[in-house]
């Protein structure tokens, strides 16, 4: 077997409420039976990412996570149609790191689960030069999603996620190994 893929798991959401922790643990327990994923997670509550997009011991940090990673996943919630400013910030923060490497997303919100968020943030990873996986995992209604445990027997959820997975590890190898046989020209 390969070397397992660097995951990257970027915890959006920043508000004191928030509900990323639930469905990031649900998440992260499903990535702990794909041995092809070395997974870490930043959460971007934890990360002090400055909005003037200035360069901090934290941000050459954050970069260098970025750099040594083969992909990434997004939990994101959805505040007015649209995903959280601490995701932008990071998203801003870097550009060649997230330059030729596949981006997957988890959603949560009200009746959209999140959905305008993910359409958005695909048009931003695009012009990061990104590969944006078409498999999305969404919870609408997610509060109703999670029993007390944390676990969900929202199928379609569950569903999606083994296909993101799949899609994830599938162009985080064919990126990792077209990245050393020709580096990417952005």
């Amino acid at each position: 077997m390969d070397t397992p893929l660097r995951l990257e798991v970027i915890v959006a959401s920043t508000r004191p409420e928030r509900f990323a922790p639930v469905v990031a643990d649900w998440f992260l327990g499903a990535l702990a039976s794909r041995p092809e994923f070395d997974t870490g997670v930043l959460d971007l509550r934890e990360l002090p990412l400055p909005v003037e997009l200035t360069e901090t011991p934290q941000v050459d940090a954050f970069r260098t996570r970025l750099a040594a990673a083969d992909a990434f996943a997004v939990i994101t919630s959805e505040y007015n149609h649209g995903y959280p400013a601490s995701l932008k910030t990071a998203l801003d923060s870097a550009k060649h790191e997230w330059r030729a490497k596949p981006i997957g997303f988890v959603s949560y919100g009200g009746l959209s689960g999140g959905l305008r968020a993910v359409e958005q943030l695909r048009q931003v990873v695009a012009e990061l030069h990104m590969v944006s996986v078409r498999e999305s995992v969404s919870f609408a209604q997610a509060k109703r999603r999670f029993e007390a445990s944390g676990a969900t027997t929202d199928g379609a959820a569950i569903d999606a996620c083994e296909r993101m997975l799949n899609q994830l590890a599938w162009w985080g190898r064919t990126l990792r190994t077209a990245r050393a046989v020709d580096p990417y020209p952005g």
